[in-house]
Parts: C-alpha cells; sequence; structure tokens
C-alpha cells in the first residue's frame, strides 16, 4: 500500500519540484544529477517506444512528454543561472562543451545548429504533421468504428462486455491521437526555446565575463561559448530522442509486435529483393575509386541474410487451415451466413445511420435499454436487434423487420423532430404521424423545438419515436420472438432456483414444443410470462389430466389470474362487461372441440351481433376513461376471444375464476344480451 501511494505521489511531488526549480538555485552536484536523469529517461522513452505492440500500450506518452519538457527548461534555466552567475555549470555540461567544441567554437556552434535543424525541421515536423493527420483521420473513422462494434454486437458475435471494452478503446485511441496533436507542439516550442536559451547564454555570458569579472573579450568567448554549447547540448540530445520518440510512436501502423519485429520480419519477407539488394551492392565495387571493402562487406551480409530469409508460400499451395479461416463468397459457410435471416432486424434509410453515431445519437444505447425493459415487462429476453442501413428505403424512413419480413415502418427526417397537437401551423415543416397511437403531428426543425414545445405540443425526437415503435412491435409480436432455445434458456434458469417444478413437467408431462405454444399463447394475449414456476407448477397439474392446448393455457392463466386481473384495474376497480346468463349457456352448449381449439358453433348474425354488442360497450366505457374487460366461464373465455379478435375488436376477455382472485372491487357496467335476443 505504500509503495502505490508512493507511485501516486511522484508525479505530483516531481511536477512541483521542476517548478521549484525554476526558481531556486541549484548546487552544480544536483544539476548534474538532473542532467543525468533527464537522459536516461529520454533514452528510456525511445526504447519504449520502440517495443510497445501499439501506441495506446503507452497511453501516458502525451502527458510524459509535457512533464519531459517542462523538466528539461527548468534544467535550462538552472544552468543558465549558474553559467552567468558563477561562469561554471557542473562537469556535465563543462565535459559536454569540452568534447564537441574541442577547442573550436565554431565547430562546437554549427554542431548545435545541426542538432536544433534536424529535430526542429525533420523529425519534429515531421511528427506534428502525422500526429495532426493521424488525430483528424481517428476522429472521423469514429462512427465506422462505432457502427462495426455494434454490428458485431447485434450479431452476437461479440458479447456486451467485449463490446465496451472495444468502444474504450476507440475512444482511447481518439483522445491518444488528440493529445499526441497538441504534445508535439510541446517538442516544437521546446527546440525554439533552445535556441534562444543558448544565445542568451552567449550574449549574456560575454557581457557579464567583460563588464563584471573584466575579463578578456577572447577569454570571456571561450569560456562562455563551451559552457553554453554544453548547456544546449545536455539539452538538446534528450530533446532529440523524445522527438525519435514522438514521431515513433506516431507513424507506427496496424502491425502486431513490437517495432523490431515488425521491421525484422517486414524487410525479410522478401527473399528475391534482398538477393537484388545484395548483388546491386557488390556490383557498386566495380566503379573506379570507390572502396571496395565497405561495400563487399555490406554486399555479402545481404547475400547471407537472404539464404536464411524462407521461400514464400505461393497462395495456390496454402494449408488448408487458411482456407478454412477465410472462405469463398461461393462457399457453403458464406451462402449459410448470408441466407440467416435476424429474428429482429431495424433497417435505417442510407440518411439516417447518424442515429447510430454514438457521437451523435444514442439509439442503440435505447435499444439495449429496450431489452432489459421488455425482460422486466414480459418475462421474454428479446433477440438483439441487428441495426444496418438499407438503400432500398426512401429517404428518411426506416422499418422494424421480424423474421426478415416488415412488422412496422415509419418516418424520422434527419435534424428533425416530432411536435404532436394543434396550432403548429406557424412552425415550418412536413406533416407525420406518431406510429404507435397514430396521432397527428409534425417534424419540425430540431432547433425549433422550443418554439413547439410553447405552442402547447408534445415534442419527441427521432430516436425516441423509433425506440417507442420497436417497443410497441415486440409487445404485439412476442409470440413470434419466442423460439425454442429460448424456452430451454428460461426453463434452465428456473430449473437452478426450483429444480423439482421442471423435473416433473418436462419431459415426463410435456415437451418443450408444447411449453412454448402455451407461453406465445399467453403472449398473444398480452399476459406476462414472469412468474414461470406458477405457470409451470400449474401446467404440470393439468397435464396430469389432460394435455389439450387450450386447457394447458386456462390452467396456467388462473394460476396468475390475480396478477392479470391487475393489469386492467383502475385507482382499485375493475370495470367488467357480463354475458346474459341465458346467452352464455347457449354459448356453452355450441362449443365444439377442434385440432386448433374449441369453437362456438353459431350462425353469422349471432356472431357478430355478439361482437357489435361487446364493442360498443367496451367503446362507452373507454369514452368515460374506463380499461373495461368482459368476463366470462374459463371453457368459454378462448373460443369467444377468438371471435372478438375475428372481428377485429380486442376486447380483453377474463373468466371468472380469474376476476375472482383479484383484489379490486368489481364493478359491471354492462351485459351482453342483444345477440341471445336477436335469436330468439
Amino acid at each position: 500500500m505504500k509503495g502505490r501511494n508512493l507511485s501516486k505521489l511522484a508525479v505530483p511531488i516531481g511536477v512541483i519540484g521542476i517548478i521549484i526549480m525554476m526558481v531556486v538555485p541549484l548546487p552544480t552536484f544536483l544539476l548534474d544529477l538532473f542532467i543525468a536523469m533527464n537522459i536516461t529517461v529520454a533514452l528510456l522513452v525511445l526504447l519504449i517506444s520502440m517495443f510497445v505492440d501499439k501506441p495506446l500500450d503507452f497511453a501516458v506518452f502525451p502527458a510524459l512528454l509535457l512533464v519531459m519538457t517542462l523538466f528539461r527548461l527548468a534544467l535550462n534555466i538552472s544552468a543558465t543561472r549558474l553559467v552567468l552567475r558563477d561562469g561554471d555549470a557542473g562537469k556535465v555540461i563543462h565535459a559536454f562543451g569540452s568534447f564537441v567544441v574541442g577547442g573550436n567554437l565554431v565547430i562546437g556552434l554549427v554542431i548545435f545548429s545541426i542538432l536544433v535543424i534536424v529535430q526542429l525541421i525533420v523529425v519534429t515536423k515531421g511528427a506534428e504533421r502525422v500526429a495532426e493527420v493521424g488525430a483528424r483521420f481517428t476522429l472521423d473513422a469514429m462512427p465506422g468504428k462505432q457502427m462495426a462494434i455494434d454490428a458485431d454486437l447485434n450479431a452476437g458475435l461479440i458479447d456486451e462486455a467485449g463490446a465496451k471494452k472495444r468502444r474504450a478503446e476507440v475512444a482511447a485511441e481518439a483522445e491518444f491521437y488528440g493529445a499526441m496533436d497538441g504534445g508535439s507542439k510541446f517538442v516544437k516550442g521546446d527546440a525554439i526555446a533552445a535556441i534562444i536559451i543558448t544565445l542568451i547564454n552567449l550574449i549574456g555570458g560575454f557581457a557579464v565575463g567583460i563588464l563584471q569579472h573584466g575579463m578578456a573579450p577572447a577569454d570571456a568567448m571561450n569560456q562562455y561559448s563551451m559552457l553554453s554549447i554544453g548547456d544546449g547540448l545536455v539539452s538538446q540530445v534528450p530533446a532529440l530522442l523524445l522527438s525519435v520518440a514522438t514521431g515513433l510512436i506516431v507513424t507506427r501502423s496496424a502491425t502486431s509486435g513490437d517495432m523490431g519485429e515488425s521491421v525484422t520480419s517486414q524487410l525479410s519477407q522478401n527473399k528475391l529483393a534482398l538477393r537484388i539488394g545484395g548483388a546491386a551492392a557488390l556490383a557498386l565495387c566495380v566503379i573506379p575509386g570507390l572502396p571496395k571493402v565497405p561495400f563487399l562487406l555490406v554486399g555479402a551480409t545481404v547475400l547471407a541474410i537472404a539464404q536464411r530469409v524462407k521461400d514464400k508460400v505461393p497462395e495456390e499451395t496454402a494449408p488448408v487451415a487458411e482456407a478454412v479461416e477465410m472462405p469463398s463468397p461461393d462457399s457453403p459457410e458464406s451462402l449459410l451466413g448470408e441466407m440467416r435471416i435476424d429474428p429482429l432486424e431495424l433497417a435505417l434509410a442510407p440518411d439516417l445511420v447518424d442515429l447510430v453515431d454514438a457521437s451523435s445519437g444514442d439509439l442503440l444505447d435505447r435499444v439495449r435499454a429496450l431489452r432489459r425493459k421488455m425482460a422486466m415487462e414480459l418475462g421474454v429476453i428479446m433477440p438483439p436487434v441487428r441495426t444496418r442501413d438499407d438503400l432500398d428505403l426512401p429517404l428518411s424512413s426506416y422499418a422494424i423487420r421480424i423474421s426478415g419480413t416488415d412488422a412496422g415502418s415509419g418516418q424520422a427526417p434527419p435534424g428533425t423532430v416530432l411536435a404532436i397537437g394543434e396550432g403548429l401551423q406557424a412552425l415550418p415543416g412536413r406533416a407525420g404521424v406518431e406510429p404507435v397511437f397514430g396521432l397527428a403531428g409534425k417534424w419540425v426543425p430540431a432547433e425549433l423545438h422550443y418554439q413547439a414545445e410553447l405552442s402547447g405540443a408534445t415534442v419527441v425526437d427521432r430516436a425516441s419515436v423509433i425506440i417507442t415503435h420497436l417497443a410497441e412491435v415486440v409487445r404485439n409480436n412476442a409470440s413470434r420472438l419466442l423460439g425454442r432455445e429460448d424456452v430451454r434458456a428460461l426453463a434452465d434458469m428456473v430449473k437452478r432456483t426450483h429444480p423439482v417444478v421442471v423435473e416433473e413437467l418436462t419431459p415426463g408431462l410435456l415437451s418443450l414444443g408444447q411449453i412454448q405454444k402455451v407461453l406465445q399463447s399467453m403472449l398473444d394475449e398480452g399476459v406476462p410470462i414472469r412468474d414461470l414456476v406458477r405457470i409451470f407448477e400449474a401446467l404440470s397439474l393439468r397435464a396430469k389430466l389432460s394435455q389439450d392446448h387450450d386447457g394447458l393455457v386456462e390452467a396456467a392463466r388462473s394460476a396468475l389470474g390475480p396478477a392479470i386481473a391487475a393489469q386492467y384495474a383502475t385507482a382499485g376497480r375493475l370495470t367488467v362487461i357480463t354475458l346474459d346468463p341465458m346467452l352464455e349457456q347457449s354459448l356453452l352448449e355450441s362449443l365444439r372441440p377442434s385440432e386448433t381449439g374449441a369453437f362456438m358453433a353459431i350462425d353469422g348474425m349471432r356472431a357478430e351481433a355478439i361482437v357489435s354488442e361487446a364493442s360498443r360497450l367496451a367503446e362507452a366505457a373507454e369514452q368515460q376513461g374506463l380499461n373495461p374487460v368482459l368476463a366470462c366461464s374459463p371453457q368459454l373465455r378462448l373460443p369467444l376471444m377468438r371471435l372478438l379478435r375475428a372481428g377485429s375488436r380486442r376486447v380483453q376477455v377474463l373468466s371468472y375464476s380469474e376476476i375472482s382472485g383479484s383484489t379490486a372491487q368489481i364493478e359491471t357496467i354492462g351485459v351482453v344480451n342483444g345477440a341471445y335476443a336477436g335469436a330468439a
């Protein structure tokens, strides 16, 4: 723990120390120590930049570059203070100045100038440009990379954790290149500052030596020029190392392994090129005047390397394993992949792909949130939604498809929001319809959404419109989305907590297919299947008596009776429409079994009268803000529900057993008796 705390405090303490160095004079011993540390750390950074596999493995480099640049400037300031005050800046600077100058001021200045030009014009300028272009291209490529990640997630190629990791890598890459674009400016500014500081040392030292110390001009020039050039060199050497490291980091491309491995493998991958290069070096020996030994050594070395390089395997003789990894477009694997139909798909027109861009839209995040909502609401795991662009769709439109078939479509023009309400004539835009409830509205420019709200309209963004539509499609087609594998997964989930319930039910009493049909029927009627334990218990009891599908559904519904009735209760009241007793008895006597379930053998006029009467009572109740249900005997519930649905009226039908378990207050608002009276 102490080591961790020390590592956390090292950088803040170091930065504060650097600031203090700029103000407080340093003794020559500490200056020598810090100069040695500066050169060593710069060399270490250069080596690390060579051995990292990818730039993000050295993500701290931009911040480290700033700290090292600040450290180097602090050393320059401290050295300048000692040079001008004492005429001595330590042994390291003196050694660098003496060795490079060698008694010749002109040579020292030339060497120093060349180092500065190499760093500033060649390395730093190139690295700055590469970092700028890399940052721009990385930011431009982010939407495409995000879409690729989401496509892999929706296709099931990666899980949520893998997608989150890849998104973090994409964001980190963009931040890294953006930071490198700014970090390269530090290196450039440091090179310019080194030139200015060296000139100040030369001029200031010459003036101090003559005016304050009474030295001869020649002696002052020799002493202070040596110290100034030595100071410039000890700062420019690590600066050059960091500039090279910057260039290496920003120019690394998509290669695996460190730089040494990449260079060795890629330069030696072509045996013929090495042979030609070695022969060309040997051929240069015949040119008169050129030294023979250097070219003979280089040519022989290249030819020796070429002999050790293995021949490249031709593509046509590549191993079979590679062919398996890269199947041809006409292979069965590729064709099967293209033939696969996604259970749930959201197709967007080309101008709507901005909705899946993480930087400008949150549609995909809402889709993932919708999966959780549907699981909590219906008890069904919604399959991954494959989101893709469709060139065949009209502009500004989208389509929701289930198993490749359109289940819903709508409009979502770019740059607009849907305003629902009246009084929108003054706002520009085009007419639109809310896809779920069919409410009339207008697609107005997004920048006018406040004006639309002030006019009393409800404003909905494009992503919300699509998600609401998608949720409604999933609710209405939940039974189609519940596959056999999903039922198996649900049964396994129940088995982990209630193993006896599952072992008693399947496969001894019911198959997975029969359970699937029961659950699909319940979803068709809008009944959530979250309470699988009670559903399976009821199915087990019923299946011991009969495996009739309608009986199984009624048994499962009866087990969930209070919960089903509670769905339609309002403020503790359950509004009920009943059947006339004589009519109900007549309908019970008309029930006939069939392969698809029991049905009522009644004439068309009576059926039409029942539907008309029930619809009229339900509409009257809905106009009063009520949510009515039609109550009948359990044997009659399913046939009566099918009759009402065939008549295009989705009146919810509950059995007496379901209502009797409800704690809500029952309020009867009407009786269906016209059908019986008409028959009489």
